[in-house]
């Protein structure tokens, strides 16, 4: 199969310090990855350098066959590459409804003229993008929250809002920058379930990037380790979690050492 999603050799610095080094992936279509490591292994980074936010020094970034390197965000997300942030970013002052409609108007194809005549073709396109909208609320069980400022959800709402948001631009690969976190273990069984509803409703490819390891070995396919900047490990769950580079990264001590021999 060819990958919806294929980076060769990336690589960027900051100054004297090497952040990530010769990077590679290639993300089938359909398929769920996980991108793992401990704190500042290179994890956002390598997400910033796939979304635009920077561009990196070396290599290639191809989405389903065109060269997206050096675009900038609005135009990858319009290429079809969506994201969700570790540090949630929402319209906080917006209400929920609001966060969704203006992440549809990405494929608006109405000019602004259209919208200051109100002409028929555009009151017809904001009655679909209402539509989409509250269809996408309902399908992560925010609708009844519609009309409510964004920054009044609960936490683990406002994690799914985040996700509803990044479908909301009709992307083909989901980025996903620690889901998880700060979620409770109802919360996070919960986006187990939606995780697994997203890529099959919505035929996505998602790679995901989570320290919460028992979510990572249940739900991924394949999985790339970093560490500091560079790939020490990639492959299927079971591999990856007895790899002793692995081991050794996350337990800071060489795994024939280690008492245990534990997972990651």
């Amino acid at each position: 199969m060819t990958a919806i999603l294929d980076v060769r050799g990336i690589g960027l610095s900051f100054g004297g310090l090497r952040a990530v080094s010769d990077f590679s992936l290639g993300l089938e279509r359909g398929a769920l990855e996980g991108l793992i490591g401990p704190n500042g292994a290179g994890k956002t980074t390598i997400f910033n350098l796939l979304t635009g936010v920077y561009r990196p020094h070396a290599g290639s970034i191809q989405l389903e066959g065109r060269s997206i390197s050096g675009l900038k965000p609005f135009q990858i997300a319009a290429a079809g590459m969506a994201r969700t942030f570790q540090n949630i970013r929402l319209f906080g002052d917006l209400s929920v409804l609001d966060n969704v409609r203006i992440a549809c108007h990405l494929r608006a194809t109405r000019s602004m003229a259209a919208a200051i005549l109100r002409t028929p073709g555009h009151i017809g396109e904001e009655r679909a993008i209402l539509e989409r909208a509250r269809q996408l609320l309902a399908i992560f069980n925010l609708e009844a929250r519609a009309g409510e400022q964004a920054r009044n959800l609960p936490y683990g709402d406002q994690r799914r809002l985040e996700i509803a948001r990044a479908l909301a631009t009709d992307p083909r690969v989901l980025l996903l920058d620690e889901p998880a976190a700060g979620m409770n273990p109802q919360e996070k069984r919960a986006l187990r379930s939606l995780i697994d509803l997203v890529r099959r409703d919505f035929g996505l490819s998602v790679l995901l990037i989570e320290h919460d390891m028992g979510l990572v070995m249940e739900i991924c396919e394949r999985i790339t380790v970093l560490d500091h900047g560079v790939t020490i490990a990639c492959g299927k769950p079971a591999e990856v979690q007895s790899d002793a580079k692995v081991i050794e990264a996350y337990l800071g001590a060489p795994a024939a050492s280690s008492s245990g021999g534990g997972q990651p």
